[in-house]
């Protein structure tokens, strides 16, 4: 079947995942970038003097089916991958690399959009319009539209290179995850394991033709482990293999290929006039420079640090008090989430194993879509007559109060194969008003939830509740968007605004109101009792100095990556990576392990320079959950405020402008601390 053609016709323009052959990628790429090529081509040859209509406005919404074939196959690469998926991938990729770089470096196209630039404050434009032609002038100038042809030339090389270098880093990651298997013969090496993740093991096993127990790095498998598992040797061998992915000397090493993203990120950096990467990035941020960064790394490290060395002190006391060895215990990485599980007992008699029954998978789905009901009148109606990629997406069509479609929606919850670790939001088709149509978004999320076993349906623990509300709140940002350009449009907004919808809705979990909506028992029905949400509030804080300190940490070695000016002059990456974690350590180093060659965020993904926004935009949304705490967490004034003011308007105007139209006041980071329990 002809994949290219713009408007599928299936139900509501979805992607027809059965009639798609893996075959038909490579050759639908060739023919949908020659059909950019000639919109491009069509607006330069223009005999018209430029206007925005006629060259903004026009490269804006080219390329269409394009970014269409882009979006459904790069998606298939991150959540059903296979070998021949992966070679395309490496095939497509320089394709693209080099059809984006025809774009940016048209001295043609470039002289009409500098023309509408140039005469900008004679053209009578909206917000967003002039938002659009800020960002597409800037498009140019920041990659390379002023540069001589033999550095233009230089460029689409180190942007190929990179290309290419990111798509082998992931399946050097994803080949590792899914090397590695634990298999367990004794019943004793299971000590300390809830029933719920010996029955998933068992099955794993079962489903490998083994006997015994099989232990992945699959989150699902690998965070119950490490967080019960008694066998201290085990925790041990389990830790070091989840932390030495892409440090093992071998085929899949990616330290070469951290050091040259590093430096070929830092060369294009300084080809278009930028100091450093970071510096580059962080340009178009709320942060606008490495320093800004830094300075609230290390405001935050200064608050953060006594509160976790206390912590830290208390939880090695603590394991001492009860590991019964006469030499004492030194804390190590792989008794971190064990021993501070322990702890949580015993301060809030509170452990997951309690929780995780009132946390049916389904329930909480429901829970996620009756907060969107309250807050902004979204109806969630699952339905069977579209595609999907894999037999466990489910599939939605979200409708409003009147009845008018807000987005087509897919959430994928369990771990396989073919699919990466973690937990993200995507989408299939954006959102755009064209022709005078409000086309609608198909937004979707993965995660990797524990499976349902032949006894127990997927029972999630209290951080996969909070990581499903998390991708949702990303969700509403792209289901609700309204605006008219396609690259303004849902999560389309500076990196470190992004997170915050998604952060803000994690708040919900927290709240006694919320938490009566869906918190049932899978077994009795009955509704999560008032102590246990009592517990939930009190444990929140738990350890907080400590988490911190480890986001710090991640934030501080990524800029340490990026805003260094010569990262030529580094030759070991772990050392590298030591010097940055030298304020932030906490447990010993373990020779074996390195977080730079599986640090994905900043070396497959797209928050190079950006890690810190997770922090950032923590400050956003603990301002912005006060401000419905103080009128109620379902109060709709604030909601429709929120909807108005951030979840429909994408990029379309500068963020710091939203949030203070919709919060009245620049956000305090003093209502991050308050959160934390880090101030009073």
């Amino acid at each position: 079947m002809n994949i290219l053609n713009q408007y599928f016709n299936t139900s509501y323009n979805t992607a027809p995942f059965s009639k798609i052959k893996t075959q038909d990628f490579l050759p639908a790429f060739k023919t949908a970038i020659g059909k950019a090529k000639a919109e491009i081509d069509a607006i330069v040859q223009n005999s018209e003097i430029p206007t925005f209509q006629n060259t903004i406005e026009a490269l804006d919404y080219s390329g269409e089916e394009l970014d269409r074939i882009s979006s459904i196959f790069f998606n298939l690469n991150s959540a059903e991958t296979n070998d021949e998926i992966q070679k395309i991938a490496q095939d497509a990729s320089p394709l693209l690399s080099e059809f984006s770089n025809d774009i940016t470096l048209n001295e043609a196209l470039f002289k009409r959009v500098k023309a509408v630039y140039d005469s900008k404050s004679d053209l009578n434009l909206t917000t967003e319009q002039k938002t659009l032609l800020d960002k597409k002038y800037k498009g140019f100038a920041r990659n390379g539209a002023n540069l001589s042809e033999d550095k233009k030339k230089k460029l689409r090389e180190i942007d190929k290179e990179l290309s290419q270098l990111k798509l082998k880093f992931g399946e050097h990651i994803l080949a590792e995850t899914n090397a590695f298997e634990m298999l367990l013969t004794k019943e004793e090496d299971l000590s300390g394991l809830p029933e719920g993740a010996k029955e998933a093991a068992k099955q794993m096993a079962e489903s490998k033709g083994k006997d015994g127990w099989l232990i992945t790095l699959d989150y699902p498998s690998y965070i119950p482990f490490m967080t019960y598992a008694d066998n201290r040797q085990l925790r041990e061998k389990l830790s070091k293999a989840f932390g030495s992915k892409g440090f093992k000397g071998d085929a899949l090493d990616n330290q070469d290929i951290v050091l040259k993203i590093a430096n070929l990120r830092n060369e294009r950096a300084q080809l278009l006039g930028y100091k450093t990467h970071a510096h580059f990035v962080l340009e178009e941020r709320m942060a606008e420079t490495p320093k800004n960064v830094q300075n609230f790394l290390n405001e935050l490290l200064k608050k953060a640090k006594p509160a976790a060395e206390k912590e830290f002190e208390e939880l090695e006391k603590f394991a001492n008090s009860i590991s019964g060895s006469v030499s004492g215990v030194e804390l190590q990485k792989w008794d971190s989430a064990y021993y501070s599980e322990k702890l949580k007992q015993k301060l809030f008699s509170l452990d997951d194993e309690q929780l995780k029954p009132y946390f049916k998978l389904e329930n909480v789905i429901d829970g996620a879509f009756s907060v969107a009901e309250k807050l902004f009148g979204l109806h969630f109606e699952e339905i069977d007559t579209i595609d999907k990629y894999h037999k466990d997406v489910l599939t939605y069509k979200v409708i409003d109060n009147s009845g008018e479609l807000v987005s087509i929606f897919y959430a994928d919850f369990f771990p396989r194969a073919g699919k990466r670790n973690g937990a993200w939001m995507t989408s299939f088709k954006p959102q755009m008003i064209k022709d005078g149509h409000n086309h609608r978004p198909h937004v979707s999320i993965v995660c990797n939830f524990t499976k349902p076993t032949k006894s127990k349906p997927s029972l999630l623990t209290f951080n996969e509740v909070t990581t499903l509300f998390h991708e949702f709140g990303h969700a509403l940002h792209g289901m609700l968007a309204n605006t008219t350009y396609p690259s303004l449009s849902g999560t389309s907004v500076y990196w470190d605004f992004v997170e915050l919808p998604s952060q803000i809705l994690e708040n919900w979990c927290y709240e006694e109101e919320t938490l009566k909506l869906f918190a049932t028992h899978y077994e009795t029905g009955e509704v999560i009792p008032m102590e246990l949400i009592e517990k939930i509030k009190a444990s929140a804080t738990f350890h907080e100095g400590m988490q911190t300190l480890r986001q710090l940490s991640f934030g501080m070695l990524d800029m340490a990556w990026h805003a260094h000016e010569n990262p030529s002059e580094v030759s070991s990456v772990k050392d590298f990576e030591n010097k940055a974690f030298a304020g932030t350590n906490l447990y010993p180093d373990v020779t074996e392990n390195c977080m730079s060659t599986a640090f994905a965020h900043i070396f497959q993904g797209g928050y190079s320079s950006g890690y810190y926004s997770y922090k950032w935009a923590e400050v956003l949304d603990a301002d912005a959950f006060e401000y419905f705490k103080e009128e109620g967490i379902f109060n709709k004034t604030v909601a429709n405020k929120f909807k108005a003011y951030v979840l429909s308007q994408g990029g379309t105007e500068n963020p710091m402008v939203l949030y203070k139209k919709f919060r009245g006041q620049e956000p305090k980071p003093e209502a991050l601390l308050r959160r934390a329990g880090l101030i009073k």
